[in-house]
């Protein structure tokens, strides 16, 4: 068995494992700066719009031999506004202008006719109103909304409310720092990006439910034991998909760099790149936040339940009582039955209070 499958299926069975909920404070406290940074750029910054969204134009040039950076200096002198370039794989370009009219539009071709020294007819001009872009985005909140009132639904009925609202804070989070990401580094939005951050959310929520229905599974009958708080049951289940939830981001990641990374960044494929950087912050924020987020947040508002704190004093009185005594709790039998939470634990059903 290689070592990483070994360490997982340890982590499995609880014989390792790392201390997510007693250490939350750090990871919420690391989310709230990486969040603050988000909406603090959102703020001064702001998102860069494409088109689809502010209104321009899209010129498609034919072959020339004027490089990228002349191109986007002809277009900004002849419209006076930023221009975004993309070299197509024919060695034709695609001028991008936002803020343009009709009228603009016309003139800035004619000017980029004479500059790149092409047949003016030859230069494809399309135009794109802010209205359509306003439709695109009115439809992009629309789904998110809709998205979300079902997942809380999902929840709520499958698991329960705590569990629909520790997932509800992830997305957002996940959303945030993405978001956050693109004012940061200044890609354009557009709806490339939208289809990436639904996507993301779908994955997100994906590896949230994988961790939520392994702590569903080993908390039934909690109440009946007193050996495992409701916070350490979930600390086992984190740790028990912990590999699981790893590999499974590696594996989501490996293509989407290669689209990021290769294709945005050497091919120069800008379309590339507003759905790949949405999906690479997406996928990496939505592991981190199954883990070191969403659970942690269910275990906090359990732990507030009557049931839970009366089942945590019984088990640190225990403690106490064993410790007093010098016994250990793993070698008395009685005690170690009571270990036994839920279902599927070796077969033994039995508990004792």
């Amino acid at each position: 068995m290689s070592k990483l499958g070994d360490l997982g299926a340890r982590l499995h069975r609880g014989e390792v494992g790392y201390d997510f909920i007693g250490n939350r404070r750090i990871w919420y406290g690391l989310s709230i700066l990486i969040t603050i940074t988000a909406i603090v750029a959102l703020a001064v910054r702001g998102l860069n719009m494409g088109i689809e969204f502010q209104g321009g134009a899209v010129f498609t040039t034919p072959k020339t031999a004027v490089s990228v950076t002349q191109a986007q200096e002809y277009a900004e002198e002849a419209s006076g506004h930023d221009a975004i370039v993309q070299e197509l794989g024919s060695g034709a370009l695609r001028i991008q202008v936002g803020g343009l009219d009709t009228e603009q539009s016309d003139k800035v071709r004619s000017q980029l006719a004479k500059e790149l020294n092409v047949p003016e007819e030859k230069i494809a001009a399309e135009l794109v109103g802010p209205s359509w872009g306003e439709q695109i985005a009115t439809k992009a909140w629309t789904g998110l909304g809709v998205f979300m009132i079902l997942v809380v639904i999902y929840l709520a009925i499958a698991f329960e409310w705590r569990m629909a609202v520790a997932a509800l804070i992830a997305l957002i989070h996940d959303l945030t720092i993405t978001v956050g990401i693109y004012s940061l580094v200044g890609f354009e939005v557009t709806v490339g990006t939208v289809i990436g951050l639904l996507t993301i959310l779908g994955y997100s929520l994906y590896d949230t439910v994988v961790v939520f229905d392994s702590l569903k599974e080993q908390t039934k009958g909690i109440t009946k034991q007193t050996r495992w708080t409701y916070s350490e049951i979930a600390n086992r289940s984190i740790n028990g998909t912990l590999v699981r939830s790893i590999n499974t981001t590696v594996v989501a990641l490996l293509p989407v760099a290669g689209l990021l990374f290769i294709g945005g960044g050497v091919l120069g494929a800008g379309m590339l790149n507003d759905i790949s950087l949405s999906l690479f912050v997406g996928l990496a924020a939505g592991a981190y936040s199954s883990i070191f987020i969403a659970t942690p947040l269910v275990a906090d508002l359990k732990e507030r339940e009557p049931a839970m704190k009366a089942l945590k004093r019984r088990i640190l009185a225990k403690r106490a009582a064993a410790a007093a005594k010098g016994e250990s709790l793993d070698e008395d039998n009685g005690l170690a039955e009571a270990a036994v939470v839920g279902q599927g634990r070796r077969g033994r059903s039995e508990n004792h209070g």
